[in-house]
């Protein structure tokens, strides 16, 4: 009955390090071109709805990836402005890493993994946005 226990407390402690861990990713995934942001989101909300109910309500609720799940639950479609920017984003960096490599294999792969993604982000259903909405997937206020 005790290892039981244990396993559970172990289970449970490596769930929220798994979910913030996830969470890391994710928020570096916002600046970083190359690593997918919404993946990791969901991956830390499944981590703490598993350990931590109330962290679920918490990553639920944030400002920065708050909307990631309401989008992804509701099927609602990512607003434009926010698609936009993202793709914006990418490009910057992709063009920033492309400037500091200077490897042709490297430019060429940075090209096709970001055509990629551009696509992926225009595939996505677009919803259209209320004026005053605020882009919290960005934390900044329109």
């Amino acid at each position: 009955m005790q290892k039981n226990g244990k396993r559970k407390r172990i289970t449970h402690h490596l769930l929220i390090i798994a979910g913030f861990t996830c969470l890391v990713l994710g928020g570096i995934g916002i600046i970083l071109p190359v690593l997918p942001t919404t993946p990791f989101v969901l991956l830390a909300a499944a981590c703490f709805s598993l350990s931590s109910p109330a962290l679920a309500g918490k990553l639920e609720e944030s400002r920065i990836f708050g909307s990631y799940l309401r989008h992804w639950r509701t099927n609602e479609g990512v607003p434009l402005r926010t698609k936009v920017r993202a793709i914006v984003w990418l490009w910057l960096g992709l063009a920033l890493s492309a400037a500091i490599v200077r490897t042709v294999l490297v430019i060429t792969i940075l090209a096709v993994i970001g055509t990629i993604v551009t696509l992926h982000l225009i595939l996505i259903k677009t919803r259209k946005e209320a004026p005053d909405e605020v882009l919290t997937t960005t934390g900044i206020d329109p």
